[in-house]
């Protein structure tokens, strides 16, 4: 009788959970059927929706229902706490499965080359979303003293970390934000968030909804400048083929024709501001220098040479994510990816590696939104099983599950299990049980492990 389909799939995040999906509903899975594993260095699952979601988008959380439901599945195995490639390789991997599928997503922040960068003051966006989100691996505190802060970018992380830092404390305390993280918020001194894009309101990359939900808070006033509202022909093709384009436009263009309000907390959103120079003073930000841009007819823009100087003690750049390398893979260093056809993986040349797929951002880079990577996963595993079905697969010296269980065992690692997760969601449902809370999220690595029964 023919075995199981032996799969590994490296990174626990919405894109591996989507794999896993799109395999069980293969033919495959019915007969001789499929076999998973899931390997994420985090103790728990589910990658960018708990450690890069803003924690007042309980809406985005609600995914975990669709992706638990998937877990939940007899032929899915979770291995938590495991890294890539450090507990784990690729060789290590080939001896158990006949097929790997990267993950891994991006969770460091893209490069932005501008002078000043480097001062004490200037943060990556992904950093910081990290500490509120209150991932493990990041420093307990953050220093939230300026009262003026320009944000760089005009994305949904942008939207998120100027919301986070004009929100208050206690307005965000009923959502999971462990209290480390709200003690941080509550000694903020942030008054004034300035959020800088180089281009126009045609060619900001916000969801309508997020933007939208900016104005809800009763402490924050978003401001926009009527000089702002600007359109070229590119503008209007762009509105005229994007309804989501439009809808922020017209947002924007409410907000920019409305009285000023008096909620405490000043949220400007600035366009045809190209961030030139990040000022200082004995290694401190101390403000923010732009080049006013202007539209070229196409939607893009050039500079005018008109420049400003804005006063602000802190900087955050929300210019895009960045995938880390992985070891034993071919790397493309300008789209921080790995190369692939179809989600093959292939090396320079355009040879395949044997039994090695991609998918989600380490794949295509850090674009779209959480749902698009379900389209990626659905063709990397089509690839897979034309390989499998027509014996392009390697061979695995050891394909009986127990052999992973040995192998992680021998190694001493100490791993989480799909179980484990369930007990670790317990302990924090109990945390935010006495304060009315849906959670408490538990943010020290040695905590999750022990509540997970690691």
């Amino acid at each position: 009788m023919p075995r199981p389909l032996r799969v590994a799939i490296v990174g626990a995040g919405p894109a591996g959970i989507y794999a896993a999906d799109a395999l069980l509903k293969s033919e495959v899975a019915a007969d001789p059927g499929v076999s998973i594993d899931l390997f994420e260095r985090m103790p728990a699952p589910f990658g960018l929706i708990r450690y890069g979601v803003a924690p007042d988008h309980p809406r985005i959380k609600g995914i975990i229902t669709a992706l638990h439901q998937v877990l939940d599945k007899p032929q899915i195995r979770l291995f938590g706490n495991v890294d890539y490639p450090s507990d784990i390789s690729l060789d290590d991997l080939r001896a158990f499965y006949d097929a790997v599928i990267f993950s891994t997503g991006a969770m460091a922040d893209r490069e932005l080359s501008i002078p000043g960068i480097d001062l004490a003051g200037s943060y990556g966006a992904a950093d910081f979303v990290s500490w509120y989100d209150g991932h493990p691996d990041v420093p307990r505190t953050w220093p939230l003293e300026a009262e003026k802060v320009a944000v760089l970018g005009v994305g949904n992380v942008a939207l998120d970390v100027a919301r986070i830092l004009a929100k208050t404390a206690d307005e965000l305390l009923p959502t999971e934000i462990p209290p480390n993280v709200y003690d941080g918020l509550k000694a903020n001194k942030a008054l004034e968030i300035h959020v800088f894009g180089r281009r126009g309101p045609a060619q900001a990359k916000f969801s309508p909804m997020e933007l939208r939900e900016l104005d809800h808070s009763p402490n924050i006033e978003v401001i926009v400048d009527p000089e702002d509202i600007d359109y070229d022909e590119g503008s209007i093709e762009t509105r005229r083929g994007n309804k989501q384009a439009d809808m922020v436009a017209k947002t924007l263009e409410n907000w920019a024709i409305r009285d000023v309000g008096d909620r405490p907390h000043k949220l400007f959103l600035h366009f045809f501001e190209s961030p030139t120079e990040i000022l200082g003073e004995d290694g401190q930000v101390v403000g923010l220098r732009t080049e006013r841009t202007a539209l070229d007819g196409t939607g893009n823009v050039k500079g005018t040479g008109e420049f400003k100087d804005w006063d602000v003690t802190a900087v955050y750049r929300a210019v895009g994510y960045l995938s880390e390398k992985l070891p034993k893979l071919p790397w493309d260093i300008d789209s921080g990816t790995i190369p692939d056809e179809g989600g093959r993986v292939v090396e320079e040349g355009g040879t395949p590696l044997q039994s090695a797929y991609v998918t989600g951002w380490i794949r295509r880079g850090p674009v779209g939104l959480i749902g698009h990577t379900k389209g990626d996963a659905n063709e990397t595993v089509a690839n897979l099983l034309d390989d499998y079905a027509n014996g392009r697969l390697q061979t695995p010296a050891s394909p009986e599950p127990e052999a992973v269980d040995a192998f992680l065992a021998e190694r001493e690692v100490r791993f989480t299990t799909w179980e484990g997760w369930y007990k670790l969601d317990a302990a924090e449902r109990a945390l935010g049980e006495p304060q009315g809370r849906e959670r408490v999220k538990i943010v020290e690595r040695e905590d999750m492990l022990r509540e997970s029964g690691a």
